[in-house]
């Protein structure tokens, strides 16, 4: 495991690492701490805003369809910032079970997935991992 491929990568791509770590583990805290308190409310607005930075950050960041070109990807950054957006709106609506269901998909679809393909070989998070 080495560090240099991303301390060697564009300050957008370190950005977007480290929102992203950062959301997986705010994330997590989400899942195990009590719902519905102040704390709650607090850390679930940190989560949001890391995660539109992840998705924002993405845009700027290209490679896997060719340099300079979108992929999927990017429609991926679209929906997690539409579905950040509606789970905010379903919780101020009191619909906690609809918000709770997004956040859930969110996380899973839009962090856990999606990041299991940054260690694919090539990638930059695949060369920091597992050196390929």
């Amino acid at each position: 495991m080495s560090l240099a491929p991303l301390l060697a990568a564009p300050w957008l791509v370190q950005a977007h690492v480290a929102a992203a770590l950062a959301a997986i583990l705010l994330g997590l805290m989400q899942f195990i701490r009590p719902k519905g308190t102040g704390v709650h409310r607090l850390l679930g607005w940190c989560w949001v805003l890391l995660m539109a930075v992840v998705a924002l950050s993405s845009i700027g960041i290209t490679g896997v369809a060719g340099p300079g070109r979108f992929s999927w990807i990017h429609g991926l950054s679209a929906f997690t910032l539409c579905g950040l957006a509606a789970s905010v709106f379903l919780a101020r609506r009191g619909r906690i079970g609809a918000h709770r269901r997004s956040m859930i998909g969110l996380y899973v679809g839009a962090l856990l997935v999606t990041g299991a393909f940054t260690l694919l070989p090539g990638r930059i998070l695949g060369r920091v991992v597992f050196g390929w």
